[in-house]
């Protein structure tokens, strides 16, 4: 559930609402042009999360942020959701905001596979794609068989409650990665990731099912493609994970990766030695800026041309 639950209005700085099939979801529109640059954030963050990188790509076009439904600042819903009623839910959310298409979906993690269906329901409306340190549809047959052990296990336990000593570790991460957010809203943002932590945990549940929901759907556009790996250490992971499970489960993560960018005719694969997973944005957002700028550009080359 939302932390924000019974909340109808919010501060101008965290965006606007709109509502969609009953529910109200929180929107962040900015920049003008085309392609418009829409963010799908990861499991356990939020559209404002991506600030950085949306008021970037803001100057080179029309950027959007938001939140869905069972997240941020966005009505609560239950969780898990189906990849298919995710996508749903924002391409009414675009239609409803009068947002401009075509789209690049910039997506990440659990986000990326969302993207990634967005692009199978809604060809027509997608110019390309950059696909965050995304999950992998092979990813539960190719992790290392103490990182899939280990995975099971967390998924059949309840998450326990956080301890004082755990609420402060985390809550120091988070402020680093948003020490450059504008006071109004770092501090709206905090105290949601203090709140809503079970959120990410439960939105992911689903998250091999919603593989398979890809894997199953259908062919996805022949438009741009970029994919970048984080290989630096997360120590939001770290915090979970010993070392050793966490680096060959980045091995794994990155050479699918390769597949997958690999996968589309106008695909490339990049790799960053120092972003961690959850951050990544943060931690090379000139990489991510330069990512979209690139798609921006091979969009607008005729497909086959290898547009530079």
């Amino acid at each position: 559930m939302n932390s924000h639950e019974g909340e109808t209005m919010i501060s101008q700085s965290m965006g606007r609402q709109y509502e969609v099939n009953g529910d109200q979801l929180v929107l962040r529109q900015s920049g003008v042009g085309r392609p418009t640059v829409v963010f799908l954030p990861g499991a356990g963050l939020v559209g404002l999360d991506y600030l950085n990188v949306h008021n970037a790509a803001a100057e080179l076009t029309t950027s959007v942020l938001y939140d869905r439904g069972g997240t941020g600042w966005s009505d609560p819903k239950g969780l898990p959701r189906t990849a298919s009623d995710a996508v749903d839910e924002l391409h009414a959310l675009l239609r409803v905001a009068e947002v401009p298409g075509p789209y690049l979906l910039v997506g990440h993690s659990l986000g990326a596979v969302y993207a990634r269906r967005y692009a199978q329901r809604f060809p027509d409306a997608v110019a390309g794609m950059l696909l965050l340190d995304p999950y992998h549809e092979d990813t539960p047959a190719r992790m290392p068989e103490e990182v899939a052990q280990l995975s099971e296990q967390m998924r059949d336990q309840p998450l326990p409650e956080p301890t004082q000593e755990i609420i402060e570790f985390f809550g120091g991460l988070f402020a680093g990665k948003l020490a450059q957010w504008p006071a109004e809203v770092r501090q709206p943002l905090m105290e949601y990731h203090r709140d809503a932590w079970r959120t990410g945990a439960a939105e992911a549940a689903n998250v091999h099912e919603v593989g398979e929901e890809v894997r199953a759907g259908g062919a996805e556009p022949d438009v741009p493609v970029i994919v970048l790996s984080a290989m630096g250490d997360d120590p939001f992971r770290l915090a979970q994970l010993p070392e050793r499970l966490e680096r060959g489960f980045s091995d794994v993560r990155c050479a699918l990766h390769g597949e997958l960018a690999a996968s589309f005719p106008r695909g490339e694969h990049r790799v960053l030695d120092d972003a961690g997973h959850n951050f990544m944005h943060v931690d090379r957002q000139d990489a991510v800026l330069q990512a979209i700028r690139d798609l921006l550009v091979r969009q607008a080359a005729p497909a086959g041309s290898g547009g530079a």
